[in-house]
């Protein structure tokens, strides 16, 4: 075997250790900022590039746009700007030796960063139906050649990023397509959300207000991440049930009679009983909310009369944000309460309707949640 022969089988041998490393973690991966940081560091690794990037297309904005590391907003170009604009426009791959000797290389980012660019790579992405979706880009081959010149990419490392092209455009259309799927689902979930306030004559913002106020306590009250998004999106589906109370008690001015009450209390197993049997995780999580959030820390409320820690979490924090806005909001029973009587209630109430804990968290953070309440009304 040759020296040629065994640095062939080195670089195989790197870069399928490469790929192992890297596919548990794509595969992993649930957001797509996380997915072009981790797509684009696959593809430098492999060519050994200084730098690279995998943009997509925007086509409603008819930008390009990439991330290039977590906790750094995105980065946008025009969608036929420069060497990636070309790929885009023609779905070819470009290798280009020297970028400043190349009438299609946009220098105005170089200027700006006092980079120098050099070698560049650009290989598209191909959709399932074969339009260009994005974009690899490769900068700078690192290292020097045998004459101790700066390397340059070559037709080999074309090919290794043009197969990692191949498959990361398929990660990353299933990702859009689940993108896609999970964006139509929370969409419908606000919809329905906002029949129940479009019923009751009152603004749609409540669902809203009481979604944001959820997230804020399960933030504050130290749940993961992904816990308080599913809060989020579960919350405005806590008075679902209210599409089927009628209308002369959902929008009775007055207080209501015991019968009336009892109808209107109805509606929290109303919402329940439309979500529980969805296949959907978020939906029954969802229902679980809607029959809780009228349950109180003492056992008094509906329509379970359970008490503590046997009212589901979110059930609980819902219950906090559905009172505050309804006491800091307009109803057409009632205006809205001044703040500090507000704030006494649930001081009032802590250990009583709410669990203190979460009245202590409201308390801690008071100026930051109540801040819609200021905004909204003053």
């Amino acid at each position: 075997m040759t020296d040629l022969d065994d640095k062939q089988v080195v670089e195989s041998q790197r870069i399928l250790e490469l790929l192992f490393a890297y596919m548990p973690k794509i595969a992993a991966e649930r957001k797509m900022d996380g997915l072009l940081i981790l797509m684009a560091d696959l593809g430098r690794s492999i060519v050994a590039a200084d730098r690279c990037s995998l943009w997509l297309v925007d086509n409603d904005r008819g930008e390009l746009w990439t991330k290039v590391a977590h906790g750094v907003s995105e980065l946008r170009i025009p969608h036929d700007a420069g060497f990636v604009g070309y790929s885009v426009r023609t779905g070819e791959p470009l290798l280009i030796k020297d970028a400043y000797q190349d009438p299609r290389f946009d220098r105005r980012s170089d200027e700006k960063t006092h980079y120098r660019t050099t070698s560049v790579m650009t290989v598209p992405l191909m959709n399932s139906a074969g339009n260009v979706m994005g974009v690899f880009q490769a900068i700078n081959k690192r290292g020097t050649n045998e004459q101790g010149e700066a390397a340059v990419f070559s037709i080999q490392d074309l090919e290794r990023l043009s197969l990692t092209a191949v498959y990361s455009a398929k990660t990353v259309e299933s990702a859009m397509l689940n993108m896609e799927l999970e964006a139509t689902q929370c969409e419908i979930i606000h919809i329905l959300g906002e029949v129940s306030e479009y019923r009751s004559e009152e603004t749609g913002d409540h669902i809203q207000r009481v979604a944001e106020i959820s997230s804020m306590l399960a933030k504050f009250l130290g749940l993961p991440e992904n816990e308080v998004e599913r809060i989020r999106l579960a919350a405005p589906m806590h008075d679902l049930g209210k599409v089927g109370i009628p209308d002369a008690i959902l929008n009775k001015p007055g207080r209501f009679t015991d019968d009336e009450y009892t109808i209107m209390k109805t509606h929290s197993e109303i919402g329940y009983n439309m979500l529980h049997n969805s296949k959907r995780q978020l939906l029954r999580f969802a229902a679980e909310i809607a029959r809780s959030h009228h349950e109180r820390w003492d056992g008094r409320g509906y329509p379970k009369g359970i008490s503590g820690e046997e009212i589901p979490l979110a059930g609980r924090i819902c219950s906090v944000a559905d009172v505050l806005d309804a006491l800091s909001s307009p109803r057409c029973y009632k205006q809205p309460w001044p703040e500090e009587k507000v704030k006494e209630e649930f001081l009032k109430q802590r250990g009583a309707q709410f669990q203190p804990e979460l009245v202590d968290v409201l308390m801690e953070h008071w100026d930051e949640i109540y801040c819609l309440y200021r905004r909204n009304f003053d």
